[in-house]
């Protein structure tokens, strides 16, 4: 858990401000998260099933993060980038 959470308010700063940047530096952290955790325990296969959940919410909604996918490697012979390039320059 992160022990170094604090904000310092900044010269004409109003308080709402600096509370509303600490409150988004503890949910960036995912402090919440962490001490909701600890109140009640859930299972493995609950966590797994809430997690699947929360991806169909979000493939319906439209808000589906970008996936990483490693970059193809190119095959030996394979131009068709270099020709793309030569073709329809910028």
């Amino acid at each position: 858990m992160p022990t170094n959470l604090e904000v310092e308010v900044r010269y004409d700063e109003t308080l709402d401000n600096a509370l509303k940047r600490f409150r988004r530096k503890i949910r960036k952290e995912g402090l919440m998260e962490q001490i909701r955790a600890l109140y009640h325990y859930e299972k493995p296969s609950t966590q797994r099933h809430n997690a699947e959940r929360s991806r169909k919410r979000r493939r319906q909604e439209g808000d589906e993060r970008p996936r990483k996918t490693p970059k193809s490697i190119p095959r030996i012979g394979d131009y068709s980038d270099l020709l793309w390039e030569f073709e329809h320059p910028h």
